[in-house]
């Protein structure tokens, strides 16, 4: 068992004070004392630690991903199983499952607190970037589960951007390439290959009149990002690093299309 399902599971105690804390103690039915208002300021318990990182990249995301999914007003079937699937992906089980689906049942409320969820997990990934951005498109994917993307959901999304420190340039074009991959790798022998090229280079993030040197460049940047072990090291749960693997296979699969067209 990770750090962080010995935590749900009780053996550590409660470690993570703020609405993050608040949130993910609700979840796991631990009863805590108003003492553990001030515990962000106690020595040895700074943001950064990475295992409240993991704590914190845990219970944001799927609080954050039950508010993405009530955003419109309702939350529809494609939207719930979205998140069962990305719990069956992390092979989450037990009380780690249990308290997943309460996370995300907290962050359907109407008085869930989005801006300070958003405040205390900048603070405790602490510069972490490519932690962040892995949130991010997460929270993309979970906007799209439905096919489409509204304009509560957008406005969500940009909310979360906005106490990331995301800027709007470098959300579009992760917003590009998400639907590039989601194209990319939904197509059918009946979609033409030229389609499935233009894609793989969106996948990437770049044109396709890049050199062969801007590609390799383009597909080691985002091999780094999404790294498991280097995330893992920044704090993203263990239970995640599946999720973190899925995407460096499908970042190398459009750098294998590319270099096979050229």
């Amino acid at each position: 068992m990770s750090w962080l399902g010995k935590v749900v599971g009780g053996a550590f105690g409660f470690l993570m004070g703020g609405p993050l804390g608040a949130i993910l103690g609700a979840s796991v039915g631990h009863q805590f004392d108003e003492g553990l208002q001030g515990m962000d300021d106690e020595e040895g318990l700074n943001p950064g630690d990475q295992h409240r990182v993991q704590m914190a990249f845990f219970t944001a995301t799927f609080s954050v991903m039950g508010h993405m999914a009530k955003a419109d007003g309702r939350v529809t079937t494609d939207e719930i199983n979205l998140a069962k699937r990305v719990m069956d992906e992390l092979a989450l089980s037990g009380d780690m499952r249990k308290t997943a689906i309460n996370l995300f049942e907290q962050g359907k409320s109407a008085d869930f607190p989005l801006y300070e969820v958003l405040d205390q997990f900048r603070r405790e990934c602490h510069r972490r970037t490519n932690l962040i951005r892995m949130f991010l498109e997460l929270q993309i994917q979970a906007a799209y589960a439905d096919g489409q993307l509204d304009g509560a959901e957008e406005n969500v999304l940009h909310i979360i951007c906005k106490h990331l420190g995301i800027s709007k340039f470098e959300y579009e074009r992760i917003k590009l390439q998400f639907q590039a991959q989601q194209r990319f790798y939904g197509y059918s022998q009946q979609q033409t290959a030229s389609n499935k090229l233009e894609d793989a280079y969106a996948v990437l993030g770049i044109e396709k009149t890049a050199t062969d040197a801007e590609v390799k460049n383009a597909y080691r940047r985002l091999m780094s990002q999404h790294h498991p072990d280097k995330l893992v090291a920044k704090g993203l749960p263990e239970e995640m690093m599946v999720i973190a693997k899925e995407k460096t296979q499908q970042i190398r699969k459009a750098y294998e299309t590319i270099k096979a067209s050229r």
